[in-house]
């Protein structure tokens, strides 16, 4: 099997252990050794999501997407995963949303909206977060800001230098397989026109109908955009603001 789990990697373990969970009731390993148990939030064939309590970067908040396969890099990713990093996008803002406390709804930064103070994204090798060192098994950082609890050297692995936040990943990806003419923007990636259009910039051929998408990761056909995933899919938490986000695959009606 491609992407196997791998032997000793605290990822694989985390993965394994909450395949066995029960709703309302997480159980997985301690990571790092010593610490307190990671509480999954969220668990379906592709990924599990947990939040990070032993060396969170927000009192906040800081929950992390690790996938379940073994896969070794976002590099690894093909256009056909597109969906896989849509559902990842919406799945974490769900989440994180659903750890702001009352209070904190009312947004102590009036300048900035709850989007902009949730940060979501990956570490790009060689760069690590040195608190929580795993490389070689994909998994997507999800926090709300400020991080609080990160520290200046903590703080190089989610700086300009090493982060690669996920809307960007989303938009290169499509803009690297679309028309050239249609941009994501860089202004409200989140609610960029493209995103209107299910699985976009998924699939890539030639002029003469010749399809040359590359095999994904993925292991379900359903439509992963609006967060869902697959009726299988369980949300591990007392807390499912299920309709604090808007789906992603729906095509407004045009007037002519």
């Amino acid at each position: 099997m491609a992407f196997a789990p791998k032997p000793g990697c605290p990822m694989c373990s985390i993965v394994s252990s909450a395949s066995h969970a029960t709703p309302n009731s997480p159980r997985s390993p301690s990571f790092p050794p010593g610490s307190t148990q990671p509480e999954v939030l969220w668990r379906d064939d592709n990924f599990t999501i947990y939040r990070e309590k032993a060396q969170p970067l927000s009192s906040k908040g800081h929950i992390i997407t690790a996938f379940n396969l073994h896969v070794p890099s976002i590099y690894t990713l093909s256009s056909s995963d597109l969906p896989l990093l849509v559902n990842i996008r919406n799945l974490t803002t769900r989440l994180l949303t659903s750890l702001l406390t009352p209070t904190s709804h009312s947004n102590p930064y009036p300048t900035q909206t709850h989007e902009n103070l949730f940060h979501i994204g990956f570490i790009t090798p060689p760069f690590k977060d040195n608190k929580i060192p795993v490389t070689d098994h994909l998994h997507c950082h999800a926090y709300i800001g400020p991080p609080d609890l990160m520290g200046w050297w903590r703080g190089i692995a989610y700086g300009p230098l090493a982060w690669y936040p996920i809307d960007d990943l989303i938009a290169e990806i499509r803009e690297s397989v679309s028309n050239n003419r249609v941009k994501s923007g860089y202004d409200n990636r989140p609610r960029a026109p493209i995103d209107m259009v299910p699985h976009a910039g998924a699939r890539a051929g030639t002029a003469d109908g010749i399809e040359t998408s590359e095999p994904g990761i993925s292991n379900s056909e359903t439509d992963l955009e609006d967060g869902d995933g697959n009726t299988a899919a369980r949300l591990l938490s007392p807390r499912s603001p299920e309709a604090l986000l808007t789906p992603q695959n729906q095509i407004p009606s045009l007037r002519v």
